[in-house]
């Protein structure tokens, strides 16, 4: 027989679980760079863009198409980043519940 309470009970602590996670993930960063480390981002893994460094050698005025380029590059390889953590973090958090590997969660 199905215990709709137990359900609901559950179902409530993996709604604040994920709460939590997205409050921690704001605090998490990752990093992305291109070029070989000429231009380097900082992002929260709640997707905030908080750094942006370039080796002054690539600034070339004459040239801005490539360093847009590489701060284009260097902010999707930080979303890559951003995203396997966000993976990672889920799955860590899944463990934590005893839930089964691959299980889907809402919003994820």
């Amino acid at each position: 027989m199905i215990d709709i309470q137990k359900m609901m009970k559950q179902a409530q602590e993996v709604q604040f679980k994920l709460q939590e996670m997205q409050e921690r993930l704001k605090e998490i960063d990752v990093e992305g760079e291109s070029g070989g480390g000429l231009v380097k981002v900082v992002m929260s893994c709640a997707g905030e863009l908080r750094g942006l460094t370039i080796d002054p050698s690539i600034i070339v005025a004459d040239d801005k198409e490539t360093l847009e380029d590489l701060i284009v590059a260097a902010v999707n390889n930080a979303s890559e980043n951003k995203d396997e953590r966000i993976r990672q973090e889920t799955e860590s958090m899944m463990r934590e519940m005893g839930l089964p590997p691959g299980f889907q969660l809402p919003n994820t």
